[in-house]
């Protein structure tokens, strides 16, 4: 199977994040479990746009993929959540029901439990280098866990966990568009350097989106880590892209020491951060526009760029 970029496998919005609304959910929750049918049901303050989630009742809730590359991840995660959650330090999603495709909304979808938390903005945050050490030790029990069986790298999560040359294209062609407004010598060096330290194994378990939106914090501490529908086998360098996008300082140097991994896999891991911020660049969301500058920066150890 031929890899293709993460905009081309799943970026596409098959169904249409905009049509999954309250009156899908409350039909197809009324149809196929109707032991939950007189429970409400309302958006969630986040609701996201690869997959659309909303409470059901005060203790559920229904995640909805919005297209048919992140329908691949729904029945992996109600596989492998059960086997993963013991085993690790932190909360993760527990799948209370396996939503079927019908006539009207064409992919499966899950029922989980809900769980309590907000987004792990840094203001949220009270001790950023504890935080960076938690979320390292979840990391490392979550490679720790055996991996037999296990989905492999592959379409169904973008190549997460594969290698990096499948974007070395489409990363070389975004440092041209942008070659006006970046230190491109030290740009392709980061990349270059990144696609040299090639993955020797063996693979491990690794999440795959380890980015805030889907790290939850209670009373300033992490607390759960959710949305483990890139998750998989193979090389974790894609987990650590958190050290330049949130922390920074002390909490980055806590982050690498406390994760126990190599110096080949944080070359990766900086080509992750950098192809990712590359292609958001001139993302029309100002938001994510500013963060891919954001990384950037911090990739290039705060040198100016436009």
């Amino acid at each position: 199977m031929s890899a293709q970029p993460l905009s081309d496998t799943t970026g596409s919005n098959d169904f249409g994040a905009d049509r999954i609304d309250v009156a899908l959910v409350r039909r197809l929750v009324a149809e196929q479990f109707p032991r939950w049918a007189h429970l409400p049901i309302r958006p969630v303050e986040v609701g996201g746009w690869d997959n659309r989630t909303f409470h059901l009742g005060d203790t559920m809730s229904v995640r909805l993929p919005s297209g048919a590359g992140y329908a691949l991840q729904v029945g992996k995660e109600q596989r492998w959540l059960p086997v993963l959650g013991p085993r690790l330090p932190l909360e993760v999603p527990t799948p209370l029901a396996y939503g079927r495709a019908d006539g009207s909304y064409p992919y499966p979808w899950s029922v989980y439990r809900w769980i309590d938390g907000r987004t792990a903005r840094a203001e949220r945050i009270d001790d950023l280098t504890r935080f960076a050490t938690d979320l390292a030790a979840f990391l490392r029990a979550l490679r720790a866990v055996d991996t037999s069986d296990a989905p492999a790298a592959g379409a169904h999560i973008a190549w997460r966990g594969g290698p990096l040359s499948t974007y070395d294209a489409e990363t070389r062609a975004a440092i041209e568009t942008h070659r006006d407004r970046l230190p491109v010598d030290a740009v392709t060096s980061i990349w270059q350097a990144a696609l040299d330290a090639t993955f020797s194994g063996p693979p491990v378990w690794f999440h795959g989106d380890v980015a805030y939106g889907n790290l939850l914090v209670r009373d300033g501490r992490l607390a759960a880590v959710i949305d483990f529908g890139c998750c998989g086998v193979g090389d974790p360098a894609c987990d650590t892209v958190l050290a330049w996008t949130l922390l920074h300082g002390p909490s980055r140097a806590a982050f690498r020491d406390a994760l126990g991994l190599d110096d080949t896999t944080w070359a990766r891991g900086r080509g992750w951060a950098l192809w990712k911020a590359l292609i958001t660049l001139d993302n029309p969301e100002p938001a994510k526009a500013a963060e891919a500058r954001h990384v950037l920066g911090e990739l290039l150890v705060r040198r100016p760029f436009a």
